[in-house]
């Protein structure tokens, strides 16, 4: 025997195995994360594919509700002078607001589709954190401004709020019932 592998004070052929060990642990330990990121990974499949089926459906959906339905109903119902202007004012914005979020999805949708069916993509976190401040400040002042205001001059007419929400209950009728 050498004096080498004798005196333990050097490499031997066993520490190459000790040294493949190390190797194949840290790999298992890497493995071990495996069930984690498959979650993951399967959780953002599904977020993207729930949220390119929202887009597409409900929320085009409700814009056009509110453009061809809700808006027009409100236009015509509101009085002459400083309430249509105001409500025109409000409805020109709320379109604007709609149309920029929709081209912020535009932007997306193509890596959002990608990542719904598990590929592998790059997104651009700034224009989804974008889509998402639009669209809550958009909510939020619908909700607290024109959405009220809506109401207060649908009430005035009963006629105009029952004719809205027949408008509102067609669009919603599948469409083989439509032409009955």
């Amino acid at each position: 025997m050498s004096e080498k592998s004798s005196a333990g004070g050097g490499e031997t052929p066993i520490s190459d195995f000790s040294k493949c060990h190390v190797g194949i642990l840290k790999e298992l330990e890497a493995f071990s994360e495996l069930p984690a990121l498959l979650s993951a990974a399967e959780r953002a499949r599904l977020v993207a594919q729930r949220v390119v089926e929202m887009f597409g459906q409900a929320v085009i959906e409700h814009h056009a509700e509110e453009e061809e339905e809700l808006f027009p109903a409100v236009l015509a119902s509101a009085l002459p002078g400083e309430e249509l202007e105001l409500v025109k004012q409000l409805v020109g914005r709320l379109v604007r607001e709609h149309r920029e979020a929709e081209a912020i999805w535009k932007r997306l949708a193509p890596a959002v589709k990608k990542a719904a069916k598990g590929q592998s993509v790059q997104i651009d976190f700034a224009e989804v954190e974008r889509l998402l401040r639009k669209y809550a400040e958009h909510a939020s002042f619908e909700e607290a401004e024109f959405l009220p205001l809506s109401e207060r001059i649908l009430r005035r007419n009963a006629n105009h709020m029952a004719a809205l929400g027949l408008s509102l209950h067609m669009r919603h009728l599948p469409f083989h019932t439509r032409n009955i």
